[in-house]
């Protein structure tokens, strides 16, 4: 099958290396609906069709790995976990295979994105010519977020916060905009976050 004719393949990379330092705790292995957050995570990422999925860590990086045994999932360690998003990212994005020609970007703890807009996100660059997939919460650009593989270099020489915000606005023009409710963007990151959730 030539590539003109094969359908899109994404990969996802979801971000799981941050410290929880607000939380004290690893919050990524708190329970959310009786699994843990980033086990939550990444099953819906993968029943939104993305394949591989590489999950990048660094704190606790074992106990992470060990809470998703049940998946086929491959594992980047951040270089600078308590650095900016963009190490995180970076690592990976160079830990999918050449044949990957998207990436869903997705945080651990974004509890409130269902299986349904990672699959809208996915589906809607699969079925375009958009460079990008971006999720709006009201004025809010933010994760989830699909980058064509033509944008990857830009995301690797990006070095900062914020999953690539710059990449997002310098093509904010050419994206396929997804819009969804303003509680959706809501990530867990204190002890009171978690308790709206758990």
């Amino acid at each position: 099958m030539s590539d003109a004719a094969r359908p899109l393949r994404v990969g996802a990379v979801v971000l799981a290396a941050g410290a929880s330092t607000r939380m004290g705790r690893n919050k990524l292995l708190l329970p959310v609906e009786g699994e843990p957050m980033v086990h939550r995570t990444v099953r819906r990422v993968r029943d939104a069709g993305c394949d591989p999925l590489v999950v990048v860590t660094g704190h606790e990086a074992e106990r992470v790995r060990e809470a998703l045994v049940a998946f086929d999932v491959r594992f980047a360690a951040s270089p600078d976990p308590t650095g900016p998003t963009s190490a995180s990212l970076h690592a990976g994005l160079r830990a999918l295979p050449e044949d990957v020609d998207a990436a869903l970007v997705m945080l651990a703890d974004m509890v409130h994105v269902t299986t349904p807009m990672l699959r809208a996100l996915v589906d809607g660059v699969a079925a375009g010519a958009e460079p990008l997939g971006v999720s709006r919460y009201d004025d809010v650009l933010a994760p989830p977020l699909v980058f064509r593989r033509a944008l990857w270099p830009e995301l690797l020489a990006w070095h900062g916060e914020g999953c690539g915000k710059a990449v997002v606005r310098a093509h904010a023009a050419e994206a396929r905009m997804h819009d969804w409710p303003a509680e959706a963007l809501q990530d867990v990151d204190t002890p009171s976050d978690y308790d709206a959730v758990r």
